[in-house]
């Protein structure tokens, strides 16, 4: 069955990035949370089965609340908490009420992670909230390892918004999967929409994070999205993929339409890279 969208209201919503419910629960370097209001103006008007393969903080499926979605992350720690949320957000809510972001306790509960999935899904959260920048990074051991980032107020979760979140992951038919992007659309179909939004290219001239980006996703993994992306747009599917605005990315996508818009940078440890980027959001051509 089509999926319908009614480009105003999600325009209304995505105008209302801190208020409308659901929105995402977590910090996501990357996070498009404050460019929804971008993203609506090359949504397609109905699609199939909604896929984003790389989820974070969800942004675009928590605005869409799509029936039937395929939600993905090679971040298994991740999916988990998105798993754990929908199972018994109540207890993790009790979990999350009484933590307050101090860097002692931050680091207590950094360096020693619960067993149980519910509450080890509670501190994910917490971390995540208290964190530098909502930085998702860990070692060879694949140890969460990113200092505390002592933030300016005591919020973690607002209970409302968590609840609302797991409606929109409990509807008819949203599957949560811990796996690689180009296993993740494989059972795509025409009249699907699959939003790709990887970490961005290491040659970006504004993106402060080189090192960590080459880490996590490599130019010759930019080269494989884009070679999967095409092949998804020639079986008929909606792709739209965000991007650096970078030449060497959009001479990958030389059939999609191209879309630019700027945004504030604040991933950037060094202060003064932290300024107005141009992006890209590349879609493929019905």
């Amino acid at each position: 069955m089509t999926q319908e969208i009614s480009l105003d209201e999600l325009r209304q919503r995505a105008n209302r990035p801190h208020s409308a419910i659901p929105r995402p629960f977590l910090r996501w370097a990357g996070s498009k949370r404050y460019v929804l209001k971008h993203i609506v103006d090359v949504l397609p008007k109905h699609y199939n089965t909604y896929f984003e393969p790389f989820l974070g903080s969800a942004a675009l499926f928590f605005l869409l609340q799509p029936s039937r979605a395929v939600l993905s992350d090679t971040a298994a720690e991740l999916v988990a908490t998105y798993r754990a949320l929908r199972e018994n957000v109540n207890t993790i809510i009790n979990y999350l009420s009484p933590l307050k972001p101090r860097k002692r306790l931050y680091y207590q509960i950094r360096d020693k992670r619960s067993a149980g999935r519910l509450k080890r899904a509670a501190e994910f959260i917490y971390l995540n909230k208290t964190c530098w920048n909502g930085l998702y990074r860990v070692n060879a051991k694949g140890e969460f390892n990113v200092p505390f980032g002592a933030p300016q107020s005591d919020f973690i979760a607002d209970p409302q918004n968590l609840r609302a979140c797991v409606s929109a992951l409990s509807l008819t038919d949203i599957s949560l999967d811990v796996c690689d992007f180009e296993e993740s659309v494989q059972k795509c179909k025409p009249g699907d929409l699959v939003y790709f939004d990887p970490p961005y290219i290491t040659g970006h001239s504004n993106n402060g994070f080189v090192e960590y980006n080459e880490t996590i996703f490599s130019w010759k993994d930019q080269i494989r999205l884009a070679t999967v992306a095409r092949g998804l747009a020639d079986n008929g599917v909606h792709v739209i993929v965000s991007s650096a605005d970078h030449q060497q990315v959009l001479e990958l996508y030389r059939d999609f339409s191209v879309n630019r818009f700027e945004r504030n940078s604040t991933l950037a440890g060094d202060s003064s890279k932290r300024r107005r980027v141009s992006e890209v959001l590349l879609c493929s051509v019905d």
